[in-house]
């Protein structure tokens, strides 16, 4: 039978099952975020506009997936050949081309560790993920509220870990709504 996910169009290599598992904070995630962000800066010189740490592991406290999440800017995503070869000889793999989201791009390392986010300069998506982060760094309630429901729906079997993500999607709006109302 074959796969019809929404996910085909835009995962390279297709869906992969993976068990979602939230762990404790760890103060080595920090460690590793300098690690790859000195990786992707060293790689991308100017053409990486912002290097930043984002998702549950920028997040002191916050139990997570332990994949460190990075965000990084170029002027623009969509042309592949100004980034992606770099990104690739610095060790990580193409996992996700979205052209009709915002031409966002992931690369991940092979032990599937590391997601690297590459958006284009301007694109909206830059600020929730920093808004975002430093909501739950300040606010002990959000944080809470985020970090029970990722621990409620890591209990669930997901098809795909994508799949896991859009699960949250609703209390990480109200987050962001929160955080944007003050």
């Amino acid at each position: 039978m074959p796969d019809n996910s929404p996910w085909n169009d835009v995962l390279i290599g297709g869906v992969e099952k993976r068990d979602v598992v939230v762990v404790e904070y760890d103060p080595a995630w920090a460690v590793r975020f300098d690690e790859h962000a000195a990786r992707i800066r060293g790689a991308l010189g100017e053409t990486a506009l912002l290097v930043e740490h984002i998702g549950s592991t920028a997040v002191p406290g916050l139990a997570a997936k332990p994949i460190i999440d990075i965000l990084v800017v170029v002027r623009d995503s969509s042309d592949e050949a100004s980034y992606l070869p770099a990104l690739e000889r610095a060790g990580y793999q193409l996992r996700v081309r979205e052209p009709n989201f915002y031409e966002h791009r992931m690369v991940r390392t092979p032990e599937r560790d590391v997601h690297v986010h590459v958006f284009s300069e301007g694109c909206p998506e830059i600020e929730r993920h920093l808004i975002f982060r430093d909501r739950l760094r300040i606010s002990p309630a959000d944080r809470k509220r985020y970090q029970d429901t990722k621990l409620a729906l890591a209990a669930q079997s997901w098809p795909d870990m994508n799949e896991y993500a859009q699960a949250k999607t609703e209390v990480i709006e109200r987050i962001i709504a929160a955080a944007r109302g003050e």
